[in-house]
């Protein structure tokens, strides 16, 4: 937790007071250009983004992906309902005021990894043809409660709280409209929301966890949004003025300044004041570790001598299934031998999974030109997820029988401290919530990891009833759990172990080629990426003195 700046501790004031704490400034007054930024004539336009994360985050990145290597623990209890929703902060101000920076610093102190940055500039309603000639005459008002979809910000800040996956829109500001891709966010644990209408809605009110006003002076605000307006969007200095006068600052001391009563802190001086951001991280730490959860130990603590679940289905233990059990689970059989056996297995089980899938009949005319009743698919898709890191070794058993199927990844890892899984990555296809789902985990024993998934799953959408989860090999304790958790997920596996030791592991269990094997397969994933992210940056390094 990080300390507050200064002699002494000032108290933070509580969400729920009804007056606003002012913070100290921490510094002493100056002339305007000392509080202003440097003047940069090379810096890029300014991004409008939907999400961000702290400038050094724990986490690996390619051009394609990001791995948090601070995973997110479980946001579910062991019944797999949501028992904490994420911390939303709202950061309220005039424009230019420097709210975007004391979110970032906000970020940045917290040092927590899944922070989403929601902007309010993402949510400006769609002009019309005559509000577009408007706007490129500067005689549209942005700054007006009715530029904005309420509606739309409500919604979708509800739902990123209670932990579902949203989409965000981009906003274009050069069109005044909305971009056709618009952004996935999932997963906060802290949600930063910033805009100059933060607290203008009763319903977006009732969100937040903490209300903060930043206030800066008129004058600097003023200055601010000239060098924004004239150098990163190539207005000129008339027009910014003209708008300044006609609804910037009457919609400041109409709407935005009364607002500042609602805070629980009022911030003086924007990014700069660190004791007013040190106060705001000490009390979302405090509220963050209210919250943590322990999954994993009560999961081992439930559903012991309960029946099997109707909703589990396990392979028939014939000869031949029996003989290949035999061989996969033979501390001495070899390598190879091991993969074999496994593969055929894994074949079969998904041959099985498939069986569940909804069918409708169908008429079909042979060569000989005689119909033919038949069976077909009843759905949109079939997508495959494999939970990493043994998930993946089931992907080729999928393509095998499904054509053309698609495949998400979902990487959840053990935390070695507190023993509970985390989620660190997941790629999961685009309107994935139509498709029927067959997740794939190798071996389940406690079905901490596998809850976790299917909890993502559902936070995206997919029905229950269309997920499946299959599973070379599973504890009754993981297939309790999931069952209990998630009723109307489908699980079938090829066997079920009766036991789990204390280490978590499957008694009798599997030989240890799997484990061992698919462990160094998922290390040597992550440690690929990393290296990959470092050769990259070798090369753009290089870069600058070609």
């Amino acid at each position: 937790m990080s300390a507050v700046c200064g002699e002494g501790r000032i108290p933070a004031m509580e969400p729920g007071d009804k007056s606003p704490a002012r913070a100290a400034s921490g510094g002493g007054e100056g002339s305007l250009d000392r509080l202003l930024p440097a003047v940069n004539t090379t810096l890029s336009p300014r991004k409008r983004t939907t999400s961000q994360c702290k400038s050094e985050p724990p986490l690996l990145r390619t051009s394609k992906r990001t791995i948090y290597t601070a995973g997110r623990p479980p946001w579910y209890n062991e019944h797999g309902a949501q028992s904490k929703e994420a911390f939303v902060i709202g950061l309220c101000g005039g424009s230019a005021s420097g709210k975007t920076t004391v979110a970032r610093k906000i970020i940045e102190a917290l040092d927590v990894p899944w922070v989403v940055l929601l902007s309010m500039d993402s949510f400006y309603k769609v002009l019309s043809k005559e509000e577009q000639e408007l706007a490129a005459s500067n005689d549209y008002n942005f700054d007006h409660p009715d530029a904005f979809d309420f509606v739309l910000l409500s919604h979708t800040l509800r739902k990123l709280k209670q932990g579902k996956s949203v989409k965000i829109p981009v906003y274009d500001f050069t069109t005044h409209g909305r971009q056709k891709e618009w952004k996935i966010v999932y997963g906060a644990s802290v949600i930063i929301f910033e805009g100059i209408m933060s607290f203008g809605d009763k319903e977006l009110l009732k969100l937040l966890d903490m209300k903060i006003f930043v206030d800066t002076d008129s004058d600097i605000r003023l200055v601010r949004r000239l060098r924004r307006d004239i150098m990163e969007r190539g207005r000129d200095i008339e027009g910014v003025i003209k708008q300044y006068n006609k609804f910037v600052k009457p919609a400041f001391e109409q709407y935005i300044e009364p607002t500042m009563r609602l805070a629980d802190i009022v911030v003086p001086r924007g990014g700069g004041n660190m004791v007013a951001i040190d106060l705001i991280v000490q009390h979302v730490h405090s509220q963050l570790e209210e919250r943590e959860l322990s999954v994993r130990a009560a999961l081992a603590s439930a559903h012991q001598a309960q029946p099997l679940p109707q909703t589990l289905s396990v392979l028939e233990n014939t000869p031949q299934v029996r003989g290949m059990h035999t061989i996969i689970r033979n501390k001495d059989t070899n390598r190879d031998e091991f993969i074999f056996y496994s593969k055929r297995l894994m074949r079969l089980l998904i041959e099985r999974a498939l069986s569940f899938l909804p069918s409708q009949v169908r008429v079909v005319q042979t060569p000989q030109g005689q119909d033919y009743e038949g069976r077909t698919f009843h759905g949109k898709r079939i997508t495959g997820v494999s939970i990493l890191r043994a998930g993946e070794t089931m992907e080729p058993a999928l393509r095998a029988v499904c054509k053309d199927v698609r495949i998400g990844k979902i990487l959840i890892q053990t935390n070695q401290d507190t023993g509970e899984p985390e989620l660190h990555y997941l790629r999961l296809p685009k309107d994935i919530s139509e498709d029927h789902v067959i997740l794939m985990d190798c071996t389940v024993s406690t079905g901490a990891a596998a809850m976790m998934a299917v909890r993502v799953l559902l936070d995206h959408d997919v029905q229950e009833d269309k997920i499946l989860l299959v599973s070379l090999l599973m504890a009754e304790m993981g297939v309790h759990s999931v069952a209990y958790a998630f009723p109307q997920v489908k699980i079938i596996t090829t066997a079920v172990d009766k036991k789990v030791n204390d280490l978590f592991h499957i008694i009798p269990g599997i030989g240890k080629q799997l484990d061992s094997d698919l462990t160094i397969r998922g290390s040597n994933k992550i440690f690929f990426i990393q290296l990959c992210e470092k050769i990259k940056r070798s090369l753009q390094f290089l870069n600058q003195f070609l």
